[in-house]
């Protein structure tokens, strides 16, 4: 799933594309995927792009319209969603049963595709006057990139949440925004901190210190990076998420995993628990 460093690349690659360019028509192909009727699709003719921003993990393609208004085409790349460009696209995209979800094509014929893999659906596209239209995009909680994110602020979401495991906290978007599974893993690897470790017992300074050097080091790794090469770069950045079974790169100890429902937990026991194992089923406690 993209998460808050590859969205934040896609917008810099888009935006760096895309700004300035006039919009054609948007070609919706899942008709699910669009989740507004109110404007129609129809209405980003002629629209020229702004610019692309993120929003935690969700695409913003702002455009201003030939009557002087907004639009705003807000995407969410969901858990197999991903972005392509395309210096020429077909003529037009049809519905069918492939990959492609929608596909934004400007005046000169380049465009962007909306695809998504597998038979899971859940890539969503809205197309409002302003992002805070959306309830998904109003609630998200603040961006830990932002330098009024303090520790105090940190702090206080700690509290509140109690006893809640961290790594459930650092996922919950209405909480902080734009940390998903693979970066939680990473945050709690670099802070020392077992991942079921309660919420209200988490040292605010040490966790933030470990969000903001995670978050800036994946984001330095991924500039410059075309969105085609965005993927295999955060899976070769990430040290200890999607490696269970090798080697921890700090203390060498095997890294261990938990699996529950569809998502998995990678750590290092020597480095986050102790040099305890933990259970592998929801609520678990540290094994004896």
């Amino acid at each position: 799933m993209p998460e808050l460093p590859e969205v934040h690349a896609l917008a810099a690659d888009l935006s760096s594309r895309l700004a300035g360019r006039a919009v054609e028509r948007l070609d919706m192909t899942s008709f699910t995927a669009l989740k507004t009727f109110d404007p129609p699709a129809s209405a980003v003719g002629r629209s020229v792009i702004d610019v692309v921003v993120r929003h935690g993990k969700y695409l913003d393609f702002a455009m201003a319209t030939p009557g002087g208004g907004q639009l705003h085409l807000v995407v969410h790349l969901a858990r197999a969603g991903w972005v392509r460009w395309r210096r020429n696209a077909p003529e037009r995209a049809r519905p069918g049963k492939g990959p492609l979800a929608a596909r934004l094509v400007l005046e000169n014929g380049s465009g962007v595709d909306f695809t998504e893999a597998g038979t899971k659906k859940s890539l969503a596209l809205w197309l409002v006057g302003d992002p805070m239209e959306i309830s998904q995009v109003a609630g998200l909680g603040p961006d830990p990139l932002r330098e009024d994110f303090t520790a105090e602020q940190l702090a206080g979401i700690l509290q509140k949440a109690g006893r809640a495991q961290i790594k459930g906290v650092l996922r919950s978007q209405s909480t902080i925004a734009g940390i998903g599974n693979a970066y939680s893993d990473e945050v709690l690897h670099a802070a020392g901190l077992s991942p079921y470790q309660p919420a209200e017992k988490t040292d605010a300074v040490q966790l933030l210190d470990a969000i903001r050097s995670t978050l800036h080091g994946a984001i330095a790794r991924s500039a410059g990076s075309a969105a085609a090469d965005l993927k295999a770069e955060k899976k070769a950045g990430l040290r200890i998420h999607g490696r269970a079974g090798e080697e921890c790169p700090v203390c060498a100890t095997v890294i261990r995993e938990v699996i529950f429902a569809d998502r998995s937990t990678q750590y290092c026991p020597t480095c986050q628990t102790g040099g305890k194992v933990l259970a592998d089923r929801a609520l678990s406690r540290l094994l004896k």
